[in-house]
């Protein structure tokens, strides 16, 4: 999803929410570090240390957010993080950056 200019607020509220947690912040960064491809439960888990029924919840609060998409292959599920979105949210916290600035450009 791009987030354009007349994106809600609380849409962006939502998606820096979900990256609001050391835990999850710690999840995502894990998957974007493993690209496109995505990582099963298992690897993540194994990469964060984190224990399943935690990384479950933190998994389920980044997809509802959007910043993760899980999909099922055979026994597993992949996790990918959704670099669309993310780029959106970046852009969406930059769009107006030094605007109040004279030059109106960021240093």
């Amino acid at each position: 999803m791009v987030i354009s200019d007349d994106f809600p607020i609380e849409e962006a509220a939502q998606g820096f929410a979900a990256m609001g947690s050391e835990a999850r912040l710690q999840v995502l960064q894990t998957l974007v570090k493993a690209g496109r491809g995505g990582l099963t439960v298992g690897d993540i888990q194994a990469r964060s240390g984190m224990p399943a029924s935690t990384l479950a919840h933190h998994l389920r609060f980044l997809a509802s957010a959007g910043l993760i998409e899980q999909e099922k292959d055979g026994r597993s599920v992949i996790s990918r993080a959704t670099y669309d979105r993310l780029e959106a949210l970046a852009s969406f916290i930059l769009k107006e950056c030094c605007a109040d600035e004279s030059e109106g450009e960021c240093q």
